[in-house]
């Protein structure tokens, strides 16, 4: 049986390229045609929002068919394909490692024979040749995305091929409502990176951390940041991390 550790992508290992070039070139290219400024990547996102409250945890992340649906109302024929916008734009500095140790650490956490998988709620097309560019594809074994699972973030669900395979040791990621709260569903240890903790937190482990009062109220404050409907008073244990990391590699004294 393996030895899973998960890892979120976006937010959490690398930077991808929708903010500084996807959605500036689809918001440029409108606004042009409609002879207008138009703010699509507003529209965009409502419509990946709307997607997410009904459950389409799929379809929320399928950006070729929300532009096309934004194109079809705006009665606009262009070519816009994100896909191919992804690959245009995946080079420095729209896209980067969020840190020096990414790297580092996914190679000795594989030299002590985890397997390693990304679970994103990216589509694999849109994921891999940013990926693939900053050297983070040869160190994954399996990469999870909604497409293939039938299910995004944060259900559970997605997890359910490489738990028939193994077990799923920490699932590592940036968000609350997304990763901990699945990891959490799934019975997974869940480990929160959160890069800008106060200095006093910093000198505490990574448990400490998770169980610390001060944490507690970061978390609530991110919490409705991610999510505003959702209720923090009392604050939900299923939102609760297990460990919480500010760098990755604190991450290989996490797992033994």
């Amino acid at each position: 049986m393996k030895q899973w550790i998960t890892f979120d992508l976006d937010g959490t290992l690398m930077q991808n390229p929708f903010g500084k070039g996807v959605f500036p070139e689809v918001e440029e290219q409108i606004s042009a045609a409609l002879q207008r400024p138009f703010r699509a990547t507003e529209a965009l996102v409502r419509e990946h929002e709307l997607r997410m409250q009904q459950g389409l945890t799929v379809a929320a992340y399928d950006w070729d068919d929300m532009v096309r649906r934004l194109l079809a109302e705006l009665q606009l024929q262009l070519d816009l394909d994100v896909e191919r916008l992804v690959l245009k734009h995946s080079a420095a500095p729209k896209i980067y490692l969020l840190e020096e140790t990414v790297i580092p650490t996914l190679r000795r956490l594989a030299e002590r024979g985890y397997s390693l998988a990304a679970v994103t709620n990216g589509f694999y097309k849109y994921q891999y040749p940013v990926m693939e560019r900053l050297g983070l594809g040869e160190w994954f074994d399996e990469i999870v995305t909604p497409e293939k699972a039938g299910c995004g973030k944060p259900d559970a669900g997605i997890l359910r091929l490489l738990q028939e395979t193994g077990r799923i040791v920490a699932h590592v990621g940036d968000r609350l409502d997304h990763d901990v709260y699945m990891a959490n569903r799934a019975g997974v240890p869940s480990v929160l990176i959160h890069r800008k903790l106060p200095e006093p937190l910093r000198a505490l482990t990574p448990q400490e951390r998770a169980a610390n009062a001060e944490f507690a109220a970061i978390c609530a404050e991110k919490l409705q940041a991610e999510n505003p409907l959702a209720a923090v008073d009392p604050y939900p244990a299923a939102y609760k991390p297990t460990h919480v990391l500010v760098r990755l590699e604190e991450l290989l004294d996490c797992v033994t």
